[in-house]
This record gives C-alpha cells, sequence and structure tokens, in this order.
C-alpha cells in the first residue's frame, strides 16, 4: 500500500473529478491499465504509469509505481492513502 501527500488544489490530478477541467487524472490511467494490462508484463505497464504520474505531476517513487504495475499486472486490488495537504 502506497501513500502520497498531494496539495488540495491539484487533488483532481489524481481522481477524475466531473467538475474540474484537468484533463488527464491518473485514476483514469489506473483504472484503465488494470482492465486492459492483466496478466501483462511489468515492463510494460512501467513505462504508461510513469508517463501517467508525470503528466499528472504526481511524486510516485520507482517503487511505488512497480507496486501498482504489480497489482496491474496480477489483477489484485491496490489500496493507495492520499494526504491532502
Amino acid at each position: 500500500m502506497d501513500e502520497i501527500s498531494i496539495e488540495r488544489q491539484h487533488l483532481d490530478h489524481l481522481l477524475t473529478d466531473s467538475t474540474s477541467t484537468y484533463q488527464a487524472p491518473y485514476q483514469r490511467t489506473f483504472a484503465h491499465l488494470a482492465e486492459t494490462h492483466r496478466g501483462r508484463p511489468l515492463a510494460e505497464i512501467l513505462p504508461l504509469l510513469r508517463r501517467a504520474t508525470d503528466e499528472a505531476l504526481l511524486g510516485f517513487t520507482d517503487a511505488d509505481l512497480r507496486e501498482q504495475a504489480q497489482a496491474i499486472s496480477t489483477g489484485e486490488p491496490y489500496i493507495l492513502r492520499v494526504t491532502v495537504a
């Protein structure tokens, strides 16, 4: 389980918000990859997650992304704790 701290004004970069104008929330990309990349190798999933976190300006570490990619590949649930500053 990972934990991330995010500024309140950038919460829409992480979570999908229908009232936001931000077009690339990380949650949307993660959910899409979870649907389409189950069973795929980590090496295929990691660059996609890395690009999504860079675009969303989120501070996931390489270890965080590897854990997320593993969850996507295996179909296991993934829990992320978010602290809003």
